[in-house]
């Protein structure tokens, strides 16, 4: 998948090109809907499968008192795109002047004239331009004046719900991640550089990699079973999310215990995947208390990821 940073650096012309426009923050069962719309056409037509997407987050630019946090990294969701079998991410560094834009200015100034877009496939909720003042009925009919297709895709729903990036994101702030997967088609994730903590966990016989809170969108405290990977290998493990009330701390901390596993990993980057919420964090009255909850813990977190391998 060839990636163009900017939209003066497209400067190559383009086979057929058949575009979807958007933030897709978390790649979600939705985006992938019409991602798969895009690469079906594309095999049809023998064209060019285009996402073209925003580097911040327009709401960080347009709204940064109300700014949250993203479901995915820009480098995250690049590589969730790509899987999908796109063949080419486009993204607009996104401006205040960029934002200026009007749904006309955008479409005629780069959709016609820089890509020379021939079929674009949008949600049904999409917007864009200044003040998202463009719809999806201005698309039509922009398509109609300069000569490209536009095809609208109904909301995928699950269980009645729609799935959306927002609706995804408060179930993660909620605790509820097993949902969250079922609308993202995967375990909500994030990576963290491995930091010092306190040790406790070591010092009652259960090793622990503090991870780095920095920008990321943070389940509800709790405990969690995860799925962590290492150096490209994966492993399963239990994480605490929290304010270690037992011992209070007083300061949010993420902290993981992988299952069979004795390296340093201080300094390294770790990624966690997580499967399902085990119990809600509470104060226990000794560290005899906490110890035997944490074997407790450790023991559900297994059955929980083996049934979910199984």
């Amino acid at each position: 998948m060839k990636i163009i940073q900017g939209i003066q650096n497209i400067k190559e012309s383009i086979t057929y090109p058949v575009l979807t426009i958007g933030n897709f923050d978390g790649v979600h069962l939705g985006h992938q809907t019409i991602f798969k719309k895009v690469v079906d056409r594309v095999k049809e037509v023998e064209g060019t499968g285009i996402v073209f997407t925003f580097e911040p987050h327009p709401k960080k630019i347009l709204f940064p008192d109300k700014y949250i946090a993203s479901l995915t990294t820009f480098e995250k969701k690049l590589e969730l795109i790509e899987k999908t079998g796109i063949d080419i991410v486009i993204c607009a560094d996104f401006t205040p002047d960029f934002a200026a834009l009007s749904p006309r200015e955008f479409t005629k100034s780069i959709l016609v004239e820089k890509i020379c877009v021939k079929e674009v496939f949008v949600g049904h909720d999409f917007n864009f331009g200044k003040k998202r003042e463009g719809t999806f009925g201005n698309i039509q009919k922009m398509g109609e004046e300069f000569g490209f297709k536009v095809e609208v895709l109904d909301a995928v729903k699950i269980n009645g719900g729609i799935v959306s990036s927002s609706f995804i994101r408060d179930l993660i702030a909620d605790g509820q991640v097993s949902k969250a997967a079922r609308y993202l088609g995967r375990p909500y994730s994030l990576a963290g550089k491995v930091i010092g903590g306190c040790e406790v966990g070591s010092s009652m016989g259960f090793p622990t990699a503090n991870i780095e809170i920095r920008d990321k969108l943070i389940p509800h405290t709790g405990v969690y079973a995860v799925q962590i990977v290492v150096q490209k290998k994966t492993f399963n493990g239990v994480a605490n999310i929290g304010y270690n009330p037992t011992f209070k701390r007083n300061v949010l901390s993420i902290e993981v215990h992988i299952f069979d596993f004795t390296e340093n990993l201080y300094d390294q980057t770790i990624r966690l995947s997580f499967i399902d919420k085990i119990r809600d964090e509470i104060a226990f009255s000794s560290r005899e208390e906490l110890k035997i909850q944490i074997q407790k813990d450790i023991k559900t977190a297994k059955e929980i990821i083996d049934g979910e391998i199984d």
